[in-house]
């Protein structure tokens, strides 16, 4: 099905992960998917928008429901297209960091030996990498054991570690804007097709985020119909 996807709608998909990530999220619900689809740069994004229904009212209402998760990135406020410019990419930094210390080094706790004005010499995320390199010249190049958390080299490949998973309704939501596409013989998946998937759900969050915002789904429907009739 993702193969159908317009690059576009990838894009909507992966902020949703970021959006969550961001929030302190642990998943990847319908209201950030409907958060990153009124942030995207489409006619089906600009309905919501002059609607009511932007990213600022939408992020609100999700915080006001649901609150802020525990461990909010501390890289989600960073400027991803900036740093991308230049040749910096945040997946890859985060991916590198919790591979070196840990999948939880950027949002737990920091450790005790890092807070303390004098260093704990044999504790600590230093001097667990500094013995990883020590077993990997003792061994000249040969892979660490599996099974030991923080056995990957700093340098490795980005990990799958930190992945955020779809909440059912969410997955569902991806399959209905097939259906969506199929409805108006498309053959492809659009913004505009997951936008009126979101918004065929009849439970969750999003009912409630539109009722909050004041914006009847039946009138969000029809306006995002009809600009993409008018457009072709």
């Amino acid at each position: 099905m993702f193969e159908r996807f317009t690059d576009t709608a990838r894009h909507v998909v992966v902020q949703a992960q970021a959006d969550a990530r961001r929030l302190g999220h642990n998943y990847i619900g319908c209201e950030h998917l409907l958060l990153a689809a009124a942030a995207a740069a489409e006619p089906a994004s600009a309905v919501l928008r002059d609607q009511g229904v932007t990213p600022e009212r939408i992020e609100a209402a999700i915080l006001r429901t649901i609150g802020r998760g525990h461990k909010a990135d501390p890289l989600g406020g960073i400027d991803r297209q900036a740093l991308a410019f230049i040749g910096i990419d945040l997946d890859v930094v985060r991916a590198r960091i919790e591979a070196a210390f840990g999948p939880d080094a950027l949002t737990g706790a920091l450790p005790a030996a890092c807070r303390s004005r004098r260093p704990a010499w044999g504790k600590g995320p230093l001097a667990e990498l500094t013995r990883r390199r020590r077993r990997r010249r003792a061994r000249r190049g040969a892979p660490l054991p599996a099974g030991t958390r923080g056995n990957a080299p700093l340098l490795a490949d980005p990990a799958p570690g930190g992945h955020i998973p779809f909440t059912p309704r969410a997955k569902k939501s991806l399959e209905l804007s097939l259906r969506e596409a199929k409805a108006l013989h498309d053959n492809h998946i659009g913004v505009q097709h997951l936008t009126l998937a979101l918004l065929a759900l009849k439970d969750g969050m999003v009912p409630v985020i539109l009722s909050a915002l004041g914006a009847p789904t039946p009138s969000l429907r029809a306006a995002i119909l009809a600009r993409y009739r008018k457009a072709s």
